[in-house]
């Protein structure tokens, strides 16, 4: 671990100006820990790790911690929100129109905000969000077949 990096997540939330709670350092470990995951996923774990928290109070965290840039949401058209981790590289989602999972994929071009828009309307843009749509292996495989 680095001198800059906080040395848990307690002090990474307190460092955010977040209360450092044992329902937020579960579900930003969880959240870090599980690729991209719905809220019942995250709720059931948090619950695993601490006991008893309700699902108000997840959704609550969550909207604390993706306000802290701690997490990020993503909500591919037609889906449940999903939160994951991996946060400030500006990365894009591949996403199975089959089965629903996301899978991660670097920036599509250069530096972030990755793409230059065509028409910016006056916008100063600090982020593009790509999805990108298909079937995953096993799905295609099981298409095919």
């Amino acid at each position: 671990m680095t001198a800059s990096r906080p040395s848990s997540t307690a002090e990474e939330l307190r460092g955010a100006g977040l209360r450092a709670t044992a329902a937020r350092v579960a579900l930003l470990e969880t959240v870090r820990q599980g690729g991209h995951l719905g809220v019942e996923t995250i709720a059931s774990e948090v619950r695993r790790r601490i006991g008893h928290v309700s699902l108000q109070a997840v959704y609550e965290a969550l909207n604390a911690l993706t306000g802290a840039g701690l997490v990020r949401r993503i909500a591919p058209a037609g889906g449940p929100a999903r939160y994951e981790g991996r946060v400030g590289d500006n990365h894009h989602h591949l996403v199975c129109r089959t089965c629903g999972v996301v899978a991660d994929v670097d920036c599509a071009v250069g530096d972030a905000p990755c793409l230059t828009a065509s028409g910016g309307h006056g916008f100063v843009i600090d982020e593009a969000e790509v999805v990108y749509w298909g079937l995953c292996p096993g799905c295609s495989t099981s298409r095919s077949t």
